[in-house]
């Protein structure tokens, strides 16, 4: 009996060497993602011998790899996603918040033809969100994303705003809106918001509130959706990054789950 070809592994090409892209690239250059291999890392820091593989440019990478692995942040997605799609090199996007721009998001997706992927991140149940929408719209999706203050000031905060956040002892409500008007305030810290609202397929269905609590030891992200045919609740608590506390521990390994799944693992809950 002849044994069936083995498929070649995917060629990655990694943005990034931070909190996600550190663990990320590791795991695959020490073969811990079969059917996966990493070509090269993009990043715009000299990096040394700091990582695994070598450094290169966006434009040398796409020459190498077949699939590109976005783990630098909303920018990356809007400056390079169209590129990297253009020529033929498959996308797989961690940074979600970037696609509450409607128009840059159609542009992903009818580019090509490089195909475009998106991670679940730091929370759990889209897929379930996903196939509940088939069977007709959620009538209400609310996300309640809790983390540390610290790692939610950002620079269009006002004075009085960052003074109840400094000295609370409690949870205070930093920002209500929709999932397609809180990732752009939180660029680093609510892609979660943009990943619920790709599930359900609407930014303006999901109201999402942002809290700040000091004595949030974990991150805590709690999805809640209603509809005619079911109700569902979600709740995850992860704890934050050492190095980046803006992003959870659990990312870099859903990123590596996406990944396996892309590289043709099997056995892999789809």
């Amino acid at each position: 009996m002849t044994a069936a070809p083995t498929a070649a592994p995917r060629r990655i090409g990694l943005i990034g060497w931070g909190a996600i892209g550190r663990v990320v690239g590791t795991a695959l250059a020490d073969g811990l993602l079969p059917g996966a291999e990493l070509v090269c890392v993009i990043d715009n820091r000299p990096l040394g011998d700091t990582a695994p593989a070598p450094q290169l440019a966006i434009g040398e990478a796409l020459e190498r790899c077949d699939l590109i692995v976005e783990a630098a942040g909303q920018g990356v997605v809007r400056a390079h996603g169209e590129q990297i799609l253009t020529s033929g090199t498959d996308l797989l996007i961690a940074s979600t918040g970037a696609l509450t721009d409607d128009a840059l998001t159609g542009r992903l997706r009818t580019a090509g033809p490089g195909r475009v992927y998106f991670t679940g991140g730091a929370v759990g149940g889209l897929d379930l969100l996903q196939a509940a929408c088939s069977l007709g719209p959620l009538t209400e999706v609310r996300l309640t994303t809790t983390k540390l203050p610290a790692t939610l000031e950002q620079p269009w905060m006002d004075a009085e705003l960052l003074a109840r956040m400094r000295t609370a002892t409690g949870p205070v409500e930093v920002l209500r809106g929709t999932a397609r008007e809180v990732p752009a305030k939180f660029p680093r810290s609510t892609n979660v918001a943009a990943s619920v609202a790709l599930a359900v397929g609407d930014l303006d269905a999901v109201q999402v509130s942002v809290v700040a609590d000091p004595a949030a030891r974990h991150t805590r992200h709690l999805i809640e959706a209603t509809g005619g045919h079911g109700s569902y609740r979600f709740e995850v608590r992860h704890l934050p990054d050492t190095a980046n506390p803006a992003t959870s521990r659990v990312v870099p390994h859903a990123v590596l789950r996406s990944l396996a799944a892309l590289s043709g693992r099997s056995g892999m809950i789809l």
